[in-house]
């Protein structure tokens, strides 16, 4: 997921990071979740990620966490 991320901002692929994302949806916070229209949109898709980036990292890094202790 991260990588996803990083691939957005150094090649450009909004929309591919958002749909990846767009994979752990539900386990993500109510206010990061994505909706299938920003990830279809790739200016919708970028600002997304731009504007949530640390916010995003953090959400999935606490994803894993979960997922290790389960």
């Amino acid at each position: 997921m991260n990588l996803a991320l990083d691939s957005a901002n150094n090649l450009g692929q909004y929309t591919t990071a958002g749909k990846i994302l767009f994979q752990i949806n539900e386990q993500l916070p109510v206010d990061l979740q994505l909706f299938l229209e920003e990830i279809d949109d790739p200016k919708d898709a970028k600002s997304f990620i731009l504007n949530n980036q640390s916010a995003l990292k953090y959400a999935i890094r606490e994803y894993r966490e979960r997922l290790m202790l389960a």
